[in-house]
């Protein structure tokens, strides 16, 4: 998911590299979409897509910065059930390397709702980039040692309320 006011298919060049990199790492692309910089419908896309067993993971760009329009962080609160902090300080780290103290802006965020995980990564190219070549496709690859997110997949829903109400 992109989150823009101004960005079309045609002119989304993050969220290209996105989908871009993805693919030729060997992953499924469930859906795409463009979403304006407001938390009702960057929060409603998400939670459908949380909801659809066909998705695994969402990754959006966009809305991470701390002007007035960008939301994304706020919709990420709305549904997030677990936060993985450590994703936006690594990325923020490894940001840093390349464009010093303005890593600083970037309110990267990262965590699991409903068996679901949810990367909120900025709206440049670069940031893309970054954060999928040096932190997402080492993550989302089951081969990755020591460990990886995939391999945590299976038990992401483990302890939900609706889990132990099936039992």
């Amino acid at each position: 998911m992109t989150v823009s006011d101004t960005r079309t298919l045609e002119t989304d060049t993050s969220g290209q590299a996105l989908v871009s990199r993805l693919e030729q790492a060997g992953h499924v692309l469930a859906d795409r979409t463009i979403v304006r910089d407001d938390v009702g419908q960057i929060t409603e896309q998400l939670t459908r897509w949380i909801k659809d067993p066909q998705v695994d993971v969402v990754i959006t760009n966009g809305g991470t910065g701390v002007t007035g329009r960008d939301v994304t962080p706020e919709a990420f609160d709305r549904v997030l059930e677990k936060r993985i902090e450590g994703f936006g300080e690594l990325f923020r780290m490894l940001s840093y390397r390349k464009i010093g103290t303005s890593t600083i802006q970037s309110r990267a965020i990262a965590g699991v709702a409903d068996g679901t995980y949810l990367f909120a990564l900025p709206g440049s190219t670069g940031a893309v980039k970054d954060g999928w070549d040096d932190i997402l496709v080492f993550q989302l690859d089951s081969r990755h040692r020591p460990c990886n997110f995939v391999e945590l997949m299976p038990r992401l829903r483990e302890g939900l309320k609706e889990d132990h109400d099936h039992d």
